[in-house]
């Protein structure tokens, strides 16, 4: 069945955060739990009349009979009251059932038997979960107008606390830190005549629990062995420099020659990365805690993963769009402030055009449940390699090394005339896999072959000898 209708176009896509569909109406606290997931996170349409393998199968009983039941099911089961838009949706002669729901402003909403504790519902992916009493309280303070890095923490006095890190920040841009603007930005909130910290300074100053990046590069494609790891804690700008050089000291240089200059840049650009690691540091849920910003290294992507997924109902085809909705708005006045942040809404088509300028293939934003996960692809040791220009014209291959290459160079520092046997034996691979690597590194310049078979292999350019 093909059809350019956008109701049957979105239902070919199956269930989705914003989509539901049943052959038959549910019964009544399905079908309520269904639209209070709705109506927390981010709207969506419940459709009766399709069957699980997204065919039309239309609706049997009398419409305006169930419409009936829906209405009342809601008056009685949903707590504050929702009002949806229920209505009969024709295509291609099949009658359908669709009950759709707006995100609410009367947050949290709740099933009326279970209460706001237990039975307060959110939609994650394609279904329906009980919201964490943390996640409940997010959903009162937007009620509210509120973000939970804008809330006071008495727990910690102002006098006990090293500003340090935050002034050094804003001196660094020529700004300095008073009193009066870090009340303006939020940072400390002033309540029954006494001034606390906000959770937005604790955040920032890496005071609050489990704030911290953990960074990992993986051997090949999979998460099976680690090469290198690393966990950064302390002040957000100090975590996020050490997370920017760890990513550096795991990805490739490109070398280009253009006229008689030599350029250096990486395989990913930087000014990207450094975009969505801010992305995820302001975008990150600190209600929730427990969990952390993780950067995985692979052989074909780097992968920035935040916990918390989309704030305040958004879905991935806002994003598109430039649409901008911010989770902790303290740290992103801060960031802005200083510099991090040029125009609000702007990040992810930024990055994505910084990639695609460097002929890179376009990075993916992906909204996995409770996660937003950063792919940015790196390309293949054929795509990489500079380009001689100007008046010499020509190729070269670009200067990086494998973690494999590298081994191969330590070995020959260790025993210039290694040979294939004793290096495969050395590395767990086997000879043609080292006389590939061998000959990658020849053509790139970096190993001479000297004296024929019963020579030595020689290393033409300085070498630190590092894994």
């Amino acid at each position: 069945m093909s059809s350019d209708h956008p109701l049957l176009l979105e239902i070919q896509k199956g269930e989705s955060q914003t989509l539901e569909f049943k052959e038959q109406l549910p019964k009544g606290q399905q079908v309520a739990k269904t639209l209070i997931a709705f109506a927390n996170t981010s709207g969506g349409k419940l459709v009766v009349g399709v069957s699980d393998d997204r065919q039309l199968v239309g609706i049997q009983d009398d419409i305006f009979e169930l419409q009936d039941q829906i209405t009342s099911m809601i008056n009685e089961l949903c707590m504050p009251n929702i009002l949806p838009y229920i209505y009969i949706e024709n295509i291609q002669g099949i009658e359908l059932l669709v009950i759709e729901v707006s995100r609410g402003s009367l947050l949290p909403y709740y099933l009326k038997p279970q209460g706001k504790a237990q039975g307060t519902y959110i939609r994650l992916g394609a279904s329906n979960r009980v919201a964490s009493p943390e996640y409940i309280q997010q959903l009162e303070l937007q009620r509210l107008n509120q973000t939970f890095d804008e809330q006071p923490n008495p727990q910690y006095s102002l006098d006990d606390i090293d500003l340090q890190p935050l002034q050094k920040a804003f001196a660094e841009v020529g700004k300095e830190l008073s009193l009066q603007k870090m009340r303006n930005l939020k940072l400390i909130i002033q309540q029954n005549g006494q001034d606390y910290p906000s959770h937005g300074l604790l955040i920032l100053l890496g005071l609050y629990e489990q704030v911290e990046i953990k960074c990992s590069r993986f051997k090949g494609t999979t998460m099976t062995v680690f090469l290198d790891k690393k966990e950064y804690r302390g002040d957000l700008f100090s975590q996020l420099k050490q997370t920017e050089q760890f990513i550096k000291n795991h990805l490739h240089l490109r070398a280009e020659i253009l006229g008689l200059q030599r350029t250096e840049s990486y395989e990913i650009p930087i000014p990207a990365i450094r975009e969505a690691l801010v992305n995820a540091v302001l975008h990150r849920d600190y209600s929730n805690a427990g969990r952390d910003i993780k950067v995985g290294i692979y052989d074909d992507i780097l992968n920035i993963v935040s916990p918390g997924g989309l704030p305040n109902g958004l879905i991935e085809e806002d994003l598109a769009q430039g649409r901008s909705e911010i989770r902790n708005r303290v740290l992103a006045r801060v960031f802005k402030e200083l510099g991090y942040i040029e125009q609000w809404g702007s990040g992810i088509a930024r990055i994505k055009d910084l990639c695609l300028q460097a002929g890179n293939a376009e990075p993916q934003l992906k909204a996995q449940g409770d996660f937003v996960d950063w792919e940015f692809y790196r390309p293949s040791i054929e795509q990489l390699g500079g380009s001689i220009g100007g008046s010499i014209g020509g190729s070269i291959q670009e200067d990086m090394l494998t973690d494999r290459q590298k081994q191969i160079l330590v070995l020959i520092q260790q025993n210039p005339k290694v040979s294939y046997r004793a290096m495969a034996e050395q590395l767990g691979i086997n000879e043609s896999a080292v006389k590939k690597h061998l000959n990658h590194l020849k053509d790139a310049c970096w190993l001479e072959r000297v004296g024929g078979t019963r020579g030595y292999w020689m290393i033409k350019k300085e070498f630190g000898g590092e894994v």
